[in-house]
């Protein structure tokens, strides 16, 4: 019996895309308000949560990065979830719901939700504010890693995030700063009320917060990434610390081969 071979090109094909659809599908669940929060889960073993940046999804940042393949081939169960505001969870477009750190409850209830006893967590950019914060309201966190980010987020009154603020509540017109990040956004087709939202009410943590942090925690960076301070100051505030420099700029260091490879050896220490 004769077999068109193009018939088994034709399946692989769509098992591939299958997989890949499988691997990127989006799961929800209602969190503590009811707003919907999206996320993907793909693997098993030892859980480790990515955590995304500025104007950008989970998908976008982590979904075919470098990160996450070497993860889930080193057996990691990965949560990558989209914050409020962001990517497929929901969108309010109400400002009281975006206070009171509340994707940091977001994240707490995302993990009860999936009823895991402890995990880890790598936050990029912004994804390392938030994560900053939730190292000090969740004991479930084994580690932590904190990439693309310096010492600058622990001021409250830091430019960048004031910055940000106005511009994209409209308060302020771009200036040289912002005007790249401002038209990213507007090319992304962003919401930029609900950018405004995420700079005025992000998640704050004193550098007192920071020296209270015990578990093992990695500082990761670009070296020609400084525009959010300074990493070697960040992770001099600590205590149980190491700090990794790879090749790349803010743009490109979180999909980079050194990158996955420096955190993955972080997290697979004992």
């Amino acid at each position: 019996m004769r077999v068109n071979k193009n018939i088994f090109l034709v399946i692989a094909t769509l098992l591939i895309i299958s997989c890949k659809s499988q691997q990127n599908s989006k799961e929800d669940f209602n969190s503590f308000d009811g707003a919907k929060i999206a996320y993907t889960d793909n693997g098993n073993g030892e859980l480790v949560l990515l955590i995304h940046g500025f104007i950008v999804d989970g998908d976008v940042n982590w979904g075919n990065s470098e990160l996450k393949k070497q993860l889930l081939n080193q057996g990691y169960r990965v949560i990558i979830p989209d914050l409020r505001g962001n990517g497929n969870s929901d969108k309010p477009q109400n400002e009281d719901s975006y206070k009171n750190d509340a994707e940091i409850k977001d994240l707490i209830a995302l993990i009860n939700h999936l009823e895991a006893e402890n995990y880890m967590a790598v936050g990029y950019s912004r994804g390392s504010i938030v994560l900053s914060n939730l190292l000090t309201k969740d004991e479930r966190i084994t580690k932590a890693v904190f990439g693309g980010m310096g010492i600058g987020f622990t001021n409250p009154n830091w430019n960048r995030r004031i910055d940000f603020g106005n511009v994209f509540s409209g308060r302020t017109e771009p200036n040289e700063m912002t005007r790249g990040t401002v038209n990213y956004a507007k090319n992304a087709n962003a919401d930029f009320k609900i950018l405004g939202y995420l700079q005025d009410y992000q998640p704050e943590t004193s550098i007192a917060e920071l020296n209270n942090i015990s578990i093992k925690t990695l500082v990761i960076c670009g070296d020609e990434d400084l525009d959010n301070g300074n990493p070697k100051e960040l992770q001099k505030e600590l205590p149980n610390s190491k700090l990794s420099i790879v090749s790349g700029d803010h743009m490109s260091t979180f999909n980079s081969k050194g990158f996955a490879e420096s955190i993955i050896d972080f997290l697979n220490e004992k």
